[in-house]
């Protein structure tokens, strides 16, 4: 009864989640959804190049400091 009752869940979400995107992407307001993640996926890479970067940084002055050390 229980794998019975996931699978009846999992068709409903599903079934749910592709109506949200239908709604979004017949309105127009797909449009305008898909720029706004792009715009958040775009930062958030950014943001993410440089907490990398600034992290290689702190990794090469440790690595600095360690080796001149007698």
């Amino acid at each position: 009864m229980e794998k019975k009752t996931g699978v009846i869940l999992s068709f409903i979400a599903g079934a749910a989640v592709g109506a949200a995107v239908a709604y979004l992407l017949a309105s127009g307001k797909g449009e305008e959804w898909l720029s706004g993640l792009k715009e958040e996926f775009d930062k958030t890479k950014e943001d993410f190049s440089k907490g990398f970067a600034d992290a290689s940084g702190t990794t090469d002055t440790v690595n600095t400091a360690s080796e001149s050390k007698p």
